[in-house]
């Protein structure tokens, strides 16, 4: 079982290029919120394990990190009640953001980390939230 540490850390490998980073840092808040608003959409049932079972992961990582991880997906939900986005809008923000990804990819010339592990996709919305949250003082220790 990998820390939070080890996770950020590995994660961080396939992402130096300062121009992939910045391309992350849009395209993974989209999948993200893409993925939270289609389980929802598509039924609570199908939504609330999956959601569970994320923030078991990131349970795995701490308890702060559970919570992180719950409150953007409360985030992701609150924002797609607001905007009512319907599918094809939720799947053509989906595939942009993953084309955007794999470009980024392509320039920093390195492989995307789930390729590796899947359990990276969990990973990225916290690499990207992480660095801010730092800023205002969270931290992961227990």
């Amino acid at each position: 079982m990998r820390t939070f540490d080890q996770w950020m850390t590995e994660y961080s490998v396939s992402h130096q290029n300062p121009t992939n980073k910045m391309i992350h840092n849009i395209c993974i808040p989209v999948i993200f919120f893409t993925v939270v608003a289609l389980l929802w959409k598509l039924s609570i049932f199908l939504f609330i394990p999956v959601a569970l079972a994320a923030i078991a992961f990131y349970w795995t990582m701490g308890k702060k990190v559970a919570i992180l991880g719950a409150v953007m997906i409360g985030l992701a939900l609150v924002l797609q009640l607001a905007l009512g986005f319907g599918y094809i809008m939720l799947i053509l923000l989906f595939a942009a953001a993953w084309a955007g990804q794999f470009y980024g990819h392509k320039i920093e010339g390195q492989k995307p980390s789930f390729l590796e592990d899947l359990m990276f996709l969990f990973i990225g919305p916290l690499w990207v939230a992480y660095p801010t949250l730092q800023k205002a003082g969270f931290t992961v220790e227990n």
